[in-house]
């Protein structure tokens, strides 16, 4: 545990991602297993210590500390993880060696064979057990919350970095293709990398494979580009998925690799292909069905459940809208030209049940400007833009520049009040970073009032959010836990410009209103909060989207 602990502390420490590799590199070098492999579950997010809930990690900080002073602390720390490690004392184990306490595999294997009645007491017996950086380690683990500046990417390529004992490094993205195969702690893969064994077999080949991803067009872009080497698509409003289909095993995946196969039954049970597909995720119909696609507010009625029930189905029938093929049956076609890749799969969603599956239609442009207005008048609502793609480009994982870019349709944007902020996470656990924010709304008696209507944390600077921390501080009125109120009137308070990319009615919202992606886009230091936008404004942002449809 003393091992990992370090390596978190270093991380954090270390600002440069070159830094940052060298120290993975050189963590998964020289510890061993299984110790190295749930490191790097921690580090990529695919460790659960799944007995250890947060509750329980608050109830037995509370019976150390007065349950005021606990909430004080929490408030100003900011952090669970870190509050419980501050706060608790371990006595004379305080200062214990390595070899004194348990190793990181042995506490995971601990933690996860514990029954119901034993977590309690084995959880407590462990943090009096190690010292304070250790205790800091399990408690990130325990929580979930292991945010130091470190990708699962970045993880994986330190594997691809200390692999080859015979000079020859590994590609990261063969790790990545492997990686959905394969689970903690890892042993085949680090037994592979450093030559000792065989590549890895996996159980089922219907594996995810890392998606390829696109840059957003900025100002420039494309007058260096020629059209007629792009081919271009609409960008529909959903959820990028893969599915992979070999032997009889079908599984959805998320574009970050999750198994969602689960919550889409409609959609698996329908694959009659073999081979891997990209696509996007919708509810609706197909166009070769005729039936209108529906907006991401019906899809997010299916989204992240483990299963759904009859009505569920029929309420929000899904279906994916193909745009690339990677696998045809067993063959690898990567490497081919996007067009090559297009017409395999236009073959094999022909084929395919037509209720379910349907591609991506190409857009027929010959120049940027025609694409532009094209993509500023959509013929669908929920169409967000426009994918263009370099006709000659192959599939490769990862975000390049130049092969495939995506055009979104300008956000939404208004101007809102800061209302309430409460303090982030990692790096950003001293600042306070998540605001809520509202627009004015006729109250009690005719008097506008701020209604919330959001909630963002990023679009603004590392100066910016210096601005933003010194004035919640300045400024609060009410704490709850830890999120503080600040002055908000219409004669002073803070106003941001918000932009968004899409807006629906919501039941489940005071103001009515459920935005999509909001970001804070400027700090309008220049506006008083009284110019900020009203609610009526946001509703018939809905009425319009509405009318479109």
């Amino acid at each position: 545990m003393k091992s990992f602990a370090t390596l978190l502390d270093r991380l954090v420490l270390t600002p440069s991602r070159n830094g940052k590799l060298t120290l993975l590199t050189d963590y998964f070098r020289s510890t061993p297993d299984p110790d190295r492999g749930y490191g790097l579950a921690a580090l990529a997010g695919t460790l659960d210590l799944k007995a250890i809930k947060p509750a329980l990690l608050k109830e037995l900080a509370l019976e150390k500390l007065d349950p005021v002073l606990f909430q004080y602390s929490y408030d100003y720390v900011g952090d669970l993880a870190e509050t419980i490690s501050l706060i608790w004392d371990g006595g004379e184990k305080e200062h214990v060696g390595e070899a004194e306490q348990p190793r990181l595999g042995e506490v995971v294997h601990r933690m996860n064979s514990l029954g119901r009645t034993e977590v309690r007491s084995a959880v407590r017996d462990l943090l009096d057990q190690l010292d304070h950086s250790s205790r800091f380690a399990f408690l990130k683990l325990a929580t979930g919350s292991l945010r130091i500046g470190v990708s699962a990417r970045l993880a994986k390529q330190a594997l691809a970095e200390m692999s080859g004992p015979d000079g020859l490094k590994k590609d990261v993205t063969e790790i990545e293709t492997l990686w959905h195969g394969l689970e903690p702690p890892y042993e085949p893969l680090f037994a592979w990398l450093e030559g000792k064994a065989e590549k890895p077999v996996l159980a089922t080949p219907a594996i995810f494979h890392s998606v390829m991803l696109a840059n957003p067009v900025e100002e420039g872009d494309l007058d260096k580009l020629n059209p007629d080497d792009y081919a271009a698509e609409w960008k529909w409003d959903g959820i990028r998925v893969q599915m992979s289909s070999f032997g009889g095993t079908k599984k959805l995946y998320s574009r970050s690799g999750d198994d969602i196969s689960g919550a889409f039954p409609d959609v698996i049970e329908a694959i009659n292909f073999e081979g891997v597909v990209d696509g996007e995720l919708l509810v609706g119909g197909t166009a070769r069905s005729n039936s209108a696609t529906r907006t991401f507010s019906d899809l997010q009625q299916r989204l992240n459940r483990k299963t759904v029930n009859t009505r569920m189905l029929e309420d929000y029938p899904a279906f994916v809208r193909a745009y690339d093929l990677l696998f045809d049956r067993d063959e690898d076609i990567r490497a081919r030209s996007y067009i090559q890749r297009r017409e395999e799969l236009a073959e094999v969603i022909e084929k395919a049940p037509h209720d379910r599956f349907d591609i991506s239609p190409l857009i027929d442009f010959q120049s940027w400007l025609q694409l532009d207005q094209l993509r500023l008048a959509p013929p669908d609502p929920v169409i967000e833009g426009v994918m263009i793609k370099r006709r000659d480009s192959v599939y490769q994982a990862g975000r390049l520049k130049g092969p495939w870019f995506k055009w979104k349709r300008d956000p939404f944007n208004i101007d809102a009040v800061m209302m309430y902020a409460q303090r982030g996470h990692g790096k950003r656990s001293s600042y306070y970073s998540d605001f809520t924010f509202g627009v004015w709304a006729e109250g009690e008696g005719g008097a506008e009032q701020l209604v919330p209507v959001g909630k963002a944390y990023f679009g603004f600077t590392d100066a910016e959010l210096e601005v933003l921390d010194k004035f919640v501080r300045d400024n609060t009125v009410e704490r709850f836990g830890p999120v503080r109120s600040v002055r908000a009137e219409p004669g002073f308070g803070f106003v941001l410009e918000v932009a968004f990319e899409g807006i629906n009615r919501s039941t489940r919202h005071k103001s009515g209103v459920a935005m999509r992606f909001p970001r804070i886009s400027r700090l309008r230091m220049d506006k008083l909060p009284r110019d900020a936008d009203r609610l009526v404004t946001l509703t018939a942002m809905v009425d319009a989207k509405t009318t479109a449809e």
